[in-house]
This record gives C-alpha cells, structure tokens and sequence, in this order.
C-alpha cells in the first residue's frame, strides 16, 4: 500500500539533489579513506564514497535507456578512481546524473526495485539515499547530521513505500506481520505521523499517527535515520517511547534494509 503524500515533483528532488550531494563529496573529503562509518561498521570512507558514486551513475544509465529489467553495474563500466579522488569523483557525477533525470519522461514506465515502476522513482530514490549516505559520512567525522524536516517527512513516506518491495535483497521484512498491532511514528518538529498496521500477510501504513500498541516520537529527521537503522531508540534521548517496546524492536530487527 502506498500512502505516500509529501512526494514532491521530480523536477524539485533534481533542484534539490545537487546541494546533497556536495554536502556528501564535503564529508569525504574532509576524512581520511580508511576511516570507519560506525552507522554502516563493514565499511570505510573510502567503501562509502565508491558506493554512492556508483550507485549515481548505475541509476543514471538505467534511467538513461528505460530499462524494464535490472541492469547490473558491473556491466556498466563504471571506471572507480583511486581513493584520494573519491569526493571529486563523487561530485562530478552531479552534472549527468542531474541532466539524465531532467530529460527523463516522468512516467515513463521502467525498472524500479521499489514502489513506483517509473523513472520519477529515481530522482526521489537518489535523493533519499544520498542524504542517508551523507549522514553516515557525518556521523564518521564525529558530527551530528541535520536533516530538514520536510526531506525527512518525504523519506519517511518513501521508505514505507518501498519496504514491502526489498524482501528480495532482505528477506527479513517478509516477516513483518502480525495481528492488528500498530506502530506509531510521530514528528515532533512538523505535523505529521505515520502509522503501521501489522497484518497477517503484510503491513499497512498510513498518516493517522495516533493510538497504537507501540509509539516513537522524536525528530523527523532523526526518525528517519531510526528507520533506515543509523539512530537506536535509546540514542542519545532523541526519542520517546510509549506502549510495547518490544514490537518497537521486532519492527527494527525486520525492516532492516
């Protein structure tokens, strides 16, 4: 079930995404390659920045052809630099990836692993990942990562959107079922909440935040680093819980991505 609605229009995620990712490339740069990333522990700086940069550039050339299968990047001959040239890589990816977007039929259908099977997927997907990865490259230079709230309203929404379609690269969120019970996220710096409803074959969502079985307030921005796995409930106080904690965590351990 889709209840996104803060999805904003591709033509703003492509505004939006080239601030992004010059505040991610910044971050690497800043740090040593061999630094760890202690929200992403099997990776360093320099593993971090040779994703992104890929991930860029494989979405872009999908998006480029309209694939309606998956392409994999090792086809693609994506040509990695040595890891002193990482953020300077990174960064210069901005100029195609941008204009690739742009010339892009919005609704167009095409090869998309989550939601929306339509190359407006990816401006919005890149945009969301991209933060995330710039929070992890934060996070290793020991900063506490900003997030504006409305992009996190979006990636929260996005998130939800896409979870019951990542099942094939983490099997776990198939587990995510129940009987009833409802996990409520609730912002306490914009007007929104999110509500989850377990059921027996799936999950649902939707905007109500209100009553459930177990509840989480906090930022927005930090809720959305709590659901892709970079802040724990117990971070710090940046967030309240109420009701069944341990269906807070049986949420946390499934939907893992």
């Amino acid at each position: 079930m889709t209840a996104t609605c803060h999805r904003d229009s591709p033509a703003a995620y492509c505004d939006a995404l080239p601030a992004e990712i010059d505040r991610l490339a910044a971050a690497l740069g800043a740090l040593d390659p061999a630094t760890r990333v202690p929200t992403c522990p099997d990776w360093s700086i320099e593993d971090l920045g040779v994703h992104v940069g890929t991930v860029h550039r494989w979405a872009m050339n999908q998006v480029r052809v309209l694939t309606p299968e998956r392409i994999s990047s090792a086809t693609m001959g994506i040509q990695v630099p040595e890891a002193a040239g990482l953020a300077a890589w990174v960064r210069e990816g901005t100029g195609e990836l941008i204009e690739t977007f742009r010339a892009a039929d919005a609704d167009a259908e095409m090869w998309g692993w989550g939601s929306d099977r339509h190359a407006r997927f990816w401006p919005r997907r890149m945009m969301h990942e991209t933060t995330v990865h710039r929070a992890d490259a934060e996070f290793a230079a020991g900063r506490d990562p900003a997030i504006d709230r409305a992009v996190a309203a979006d990636g929260i929404d996005e998130f939800l959107d896409n979870l019951p379609h990542a099942a094939y690269f983490a099997p776990r969120v198939d587990e995510l079922r129940g009987t009833g019970e409802q996990i409520a996220l609730r912002a306490t710096d914009i007007h929104v909440g999110w509500t989850i409803t377990l059921r027996n074959d799936d999950f649902v969502w939707d905007h109500t935040g209100g009553d459930a079985t177990a509840a989480l307030e906090g930022s927005a921005g930090d809720l959305l680093l709590y659901v892709y796995g970079r802040r724990t409930i117990d971070d710090g106080g940046r967030f309240t819980v109420s009701g069944d904690r341990a269906l807070l965590d049986f949420w946390t351990e499934r939907s893992k991505i």
